[in-house]
């Protein structure tokens, strides 16, 4: 066994792996409406999309039956600039937001802004943004 030395630490995210129940549904609205990136698909049951640098990995449910779908995920959170606008783009795309844009914290340098919304298969999403103090 290796010795654990202080300099190791987990940083990058490289991908992240979520589960579908509709494929096509799922690549759809998240490279139609939430405007992501779409890399490539590997038959006949995962999708792949790209998140500035950190591969979104899709795959269909391997649960059948009454427990499949009634789990959910990780929560991903989506920086972006201008929360307001994002909300405005998505939204006028067919998003309904759990929770509009709203401040989460208020940070000394930024109120750290954050809205919360839902893909087909009833996974949580979130945008946010940290929104620079002025003065």
């Amino acid at each position: 066994m290796t010795a654990v030395t202080d300099q190791f630490g987990l940083s990058r995210i490289g991908q992240i792996a979520m589960t579908v129940h509709d494929l096509p549904r799922a690549v759809a609205f998240y490279r139609d409406v939430l405007g992501m990136r779409f890399l490539f698909e590997a038959p006949p049951a995962m999708a792949f999309f790209d998140c500035g640098g950190v591969r979104l990995m899709m795959s269909l449910s391997e649960e059948q039956g009454e427990t499949a779908g009634q789990r959910f995920g990780s929560i991903i959170y989506y920086s972006v600039p201008d929360i307001q606008q994002a909300a405005a783009v998505i939204g006028a795309r067919g998003v309904t937001f759990d929770q509009p844009p709203h401040v989460v914290a208020r940070l000394p340098h930024a109120d750290l802004w954050m809205a919360f919304f839902r893909d087909p298969d009833r996974n949580v999403l979130a945008i946010m943004s940290e929104v620079p103090k002025v003065g």
